[in-house]
């Protein structure tokens, strides 16, 4: 087999990747903006289907599940802390990658902390469907979390501490997560709630600074 045929190969792959993108992309665009006009809950996948111009099949296998039309960003939210834990630097504990992650998640008013404008946070608070899917992705976080802590650290099968520990920086994520959303239906601006983060950071992780600064620190 040449360079050429693996080339053309690997340009092939990439296209195709490219277009799933774009089409799993056109899809969550157009139900965001039915849901946003009509409520979440009076859409059918038939009429997303229909806006995006594709097979309602081809909608079902990009989003198993209504909710994930709405919420697309699920994947990103579900592995965000575990992610953090596993990138966080050289003599830096759990905690500290976690607290300097979620400081810059703020200054930059990042969706998937919870910045999502009046218009998507009121569809969800509207949507019952919605809010208990939300609560599933932190329930789905604080495991994914627990599980890279584990690795991390080392920890025996039958330790809990890292599920322990999850529970504890899962509960500050989502109250933070949860006072973001308050205030921006209350008709804050990302600038108002951006600045009363940055208190509400620092008092929440520095109540877990006592039990957890040594907690799962990497080596330098």
């Amino acid at each position: 087999m040449s360079a050429q045929t693996l080339d053309s190969g690997a340009e092939q792959v990439g296209l195709r990747a490219k277009k799933k993108q774009q089409t799993r992309e056109k899809i969550s665009h157009q139900a965001t903006l039915l849901f946003l006009e009509r409520g979440f809950d009076k859409v059918t996948i038939a009429e997303v289907a229909a806006a995006a111009e594709v097979a309602k099949m081809t909608v079902t296998n990009y989003f198993p599940r209504k909710e994930d039309l709405a919420l697309d960003m699920g994947e990103v939210f579900v592995d965000q802390l575990g992610r953090t834990v596993r990138e966080r630097e050289p003599g830096e504990s759990a905690l500290a990658a976690l607290r300097r992650a979620y400081l810059a998640a703020a200054a930059d008013q990042d969706p998937v902390v919870g910045f999502s404008g009046p218009e998507f946070a009121g569809m969800i608070a509207g949507s019952v469907a919605l809010v208990a899917r939300l609560r599933e992705f932190h329930e789905e976080r604080e495991a994914a979390l627990a599980r890279a802590l584990a690795a991390e650290t080392g920890a025996a099968p039958g330790d809990i501490t890292p599920r322990v520990v999850a529970a504890l920086l899962g509960g500050v994520h989502r109250v933070l997560f949860g006072e973001t959303m308050r205030r921006t239906l209350a008709g804050e601006s990302n600038d108002e709630i951006a600045a009363a983060l940055r208190g509400y950071i620092e008092v929440a992780f520095d109540a877990l600074e006592p039990s957890l600064a040594d907690y799962a620190v990497r080596a330098v």
